[in-house]
């Protein structure tokens, strides 16, 4: 984690995004849904160029919930297509540029055909350095909670391990993000103030900020913002501030 108990945050490790409020931007202008994921894909392609600029380490961003499939199957249709197309047309860039791609979330009831999009994002970005590009789709916190805890289940039953001795770090590694440091900053667009199922558990301690600002209008000052108000923030990890110890 990126600063420490009593202390200024510092510039955040791992900056994490709920990307919403695409329906309502295209709603607002008199235009169709897809309108507005598609201008929030270029908001999308902006945001890695900024984040990486700005030294972020670790970008994730919320793309497609578990929860995203009971939508009108013509809505997640264009998602789908979106996807593919993020894929193709920005894959050569995102790896001439040094990003690599990691996907969270499940895969074994994906179409063969996403899942081998992303299959081939990562294993062509997989030693790329510059910015760690995490991507959460058909993810859902309380799903990959469950994955980890059936993993360990299993393991339990068959003997390889004691479930006395089952700590929170091996928990941790067995969640999809397991090798990956938890979020210092979660930023969320769209005026909501929720968590809505994503990162439940890496979220235990992260500096939160919430924009009214819908996500395609999500520009580089509101990430330069995000940042400088997590400079200031006191995390205090559970501890307390001096000023509260001095109390």
């Amino acid at each position: 984690m990126s600063g420490g108990p009593d202390s200024p945050a510092g510039k955040p490790v791992h900056v994490a995004i709920i990307m919403d409020g695409n329906g309502r931007w295209a709603t607002a202008r008199g235009l169709p849904r897809a309108a507005g994921h598609r201008a929030g894909v270029e908001a999308l392609r902006a945001t890695v160029r900024n984040a990486g600029e700005l030294g972020v380490q670790y970008l994730t961003v919320y793309a497609f919930s578990s929860e995203n499939w009971s939508r009108p199957q013509a809505e997640v249709s264009d998602l789908m297509g979106l996807l593919k197309l993020f894929i193709r047309r920005d894959l050569a860039d995102l790896h001439r540029n040094g990003v690599k791609v990691r996907i969270i979330g499940a895969r074994n009831n994906l179409q063969p055909d996403i899942r081998k999009l992303l299959e081939e994002a990562e294993h062509l970005t997989r030693a790329n350095s510059a910015l760690n590009l995490v991507i959460a789709f058909n993810y859902g916190a309380r799903d990959e909670i469950v994955r980890a805890a059936q993993r360990l289940a299993a393991d339990a039953a068959a003997g390889r391990i004691d479930p006395e001795t089952i700590s929170t770090v091996d928990f941790a590694g067995l969640l999809d993000t397991g090798d990956i440091p938890d979020p210092d900053l979660l930023i969320r667009t769209g005026g909501d103030m929720r968590l809505s199922n994503f990162l439940l558990w890496q979220a235990a301690y992260t500096e939160f900020v919430f924009l009214s600002c819908l996500w395609p209008d999500f520009s580089r000052s509101h990430l330069a913002d995000a940042l400088a108000t997590f400079r200031v923030r006191e995390r205090r990890f559970g501890g307390l501030s001096p000023a509260g110890m001095a109390s």
